[in-house]
């Protein structure tokens, strides 16, 4: 496991940097980001990449299911003088009142890959879209290298194995239990496993719930690997991104605008 799964502010921070570095521009080019506009994050964790949004004057909202990561979103904005409004809840669970209640921006961050009813779980986002507002999805494709997240392993030889999440299941439960991961640890990575989606799945969906794609990017090399290890960005060549299948073993960070 990495010391930033450890240090968790030291995570917001790398969060919120590579946020303000390239999701604000990103999202920005597609709706004006101004004081009023409302932004929502769906699986927030500590909040590191509402940070940016709230700091040019946007009206940010977090959820998560985690209550520990609200308590330390709330923390960590309060010392950096921001202000957010979060909420420890199950998406499924909120409320859609009225139009007043849309957001123009939902930042749906590392995300989709752990929801297994990924159709519903679209659906039921459209109603939160305000008329004109978008949708920035960024997951990793499944097939990348650390597709699994094993990097939160414990194990440090787990943590560094590119692709082992491509064993066959009973496999890579062996295997991690061989090198000492706790049942939790593992269970939550067989779910993981279960959940990941590919960039043909994911667009699949899309498609199928009417979600209009405005922007799409393949990273090579993930914006934020700049944070975690000082890695120069780089999208995809375009001739790689148009390879179906094999796309996904080169394609580490995937960035979708969309209209709902």
């Amino acid at each position: 496991m990495q010391k930033r799964h450890l240090d968790r502010h030291l995570y917001f921070t790398e969060l919120a940097n590579t946020s303000r570095a390239f999701y604000i521009d990103y999202v920005g080019g597609h709706f004006p980001l101004t004081c009023d506009s409302r932004v929502l994050e769906v699986g927030c964790g500590d909040g590191g990449n509402l940070l940016p949004f709230a700091e040019i004057g946007c009206t940010v909202k977090g959820i998560d299911q985690s209550e520990e990561r609200i308590s330390k979103a709330i923390s960590y904005f309060k010392s950096f003088g921001d202000h957010a409004s979060f909420s420890a809840i199950n998406f499924f669970d909120m409320e859609k009142t009225g139009r007043e209640d849309s957001y123009d921006v939902i930042l749906v961050h590392d995300v989709i890959e752990h929801i297994a009813d990924k159709d519903g779980f679209i659906k039921y986002m459209k109603q939160f879209v305000s008329r004109k507002g978008i949708i920035f999805w960024r997951f990793p494709a499944w097939q990348m290298p650390f597709g699994g997240h094993q990097q939160i392993c414990k194990s440090k030889v787990c943590s560094k194995l590119p692709f082992v999440h491509l064993l066959p299941t009973p496999l890579y439960r062996g295997l991690l239990s061989a090198f000492g991961e706790t049942g939790a640890k593992i269970e939550e990575l067989i779910d993981i496993k279960r959940c990941g989606v590919t960039i043909e799945k994911f667009e699949q969906l899309l498609k199928a719930n009417h979600c209009k794609v405005i922007e799409r990017t393949l990273w090579f090399i993930n914006p934020h690997y700049k944070q975690k290890f000082n890695l120069t960005p780089r999208k995809l060549p375009s001739f790689i991104s148009k390879i179906r299948y094999f796309r996904n073993f080169c394609t580490t960070s995937c960035y979708y605008i969309t209209h709902a």
